[in-house]
């Protein structure tokens, strides 16, 4: 949660605790029928905004960074991942004799690997292999 976030809850949270002592002052000083009343009318009002909240929480467009990754490779053979990629191999005739290649962990996003044998990743390569006839 954001610092801007966490100042807006609080201060929703001190305006209801306002709001529900205001609300025990009436019904102490003036009477319940009127407490009552804008008890109702309160809730009311809360209640509706909690509803539109909801719904705009719901519908809005994701955030940056939000955990979606967005990996899109164009192009006749090319390779695209939002997180590590260990190996990838685009050639012909490849010949892989080490074992396989752990990238260290990294963070993730989005990739786009464009044009042919492209290879792309939000997070680490440990080893991409793009020719023909390769030994690795």
């Amino acid at each position: 949660m954001t610092e801007r976030a966490r100042t807006v809850v609080w201060l929703l949270v001190a305006l209801f605790g306002l709001a529900a002592v205001g609300l025990g002052i009436v019904a102490t000083v003036v009477d319940l029928d009127t407490s009552a009343q804008l008890a109702t009318v309160a809730g009311s009002v809360g209640g509706f905004l909690g509803f539109a909240l909801s719904g705009y929480a719901l519908l809005r467009p994701p955030a940056a960074g939000s955990g979606r990754i967005a990996a899109t490779a164009a192009g006749t053979r090319s390779v695209a991942a939002g997180g590590s990629i260990g190996r990838a191999v685009t050639g012909d005739r490849a010949s892989l004799t080490a074992g396989p290649v752990t990238p260290e962990a990294g963070t993730s996003g989005s990739a786009q690997a464009n044009g042919e044998r492209g290879i792309a990743a939000g997070g680490e390569v440990g080893e991409a292999i793009t020719g023909d006839d390769t030994r690795s």
